[in-house]
């Protein structure tokens, strides 16, 4: 699923172990999730929302058209 989270995270100048510490998930997770490898569970796509102030369909895009950040 396609995502705004790489580009999200940078706005953050968050490194990807950042990110993952701050979801308690292990870098690879983050970097899967990031190439649209993974689709996240929804707790963790809530936690993900929560961490950005933003909604989950603000981060993801089902469609795979890539979510716009906002």
């Amino acid at each position: 699923m396609k995502n705004s989270l790489p580009e999200r995270r940078q706005e953050r100048g968050w490194s990807q172990q950042r990110l993952a510490d701050e979801l308690g998930v292990s870098r690879q997770t983050v970097i899967s999730i990031e190439r649209g490898r993974f689709d996240p569970s929804l707790p963790l796509a809530f936690r993900l929302a929560e961490v950005f102030g933003c909604r989950i369909d603000d981060l993801f895009d089902p469609r795979g058209e890539g979510a716009q950040p906002g």
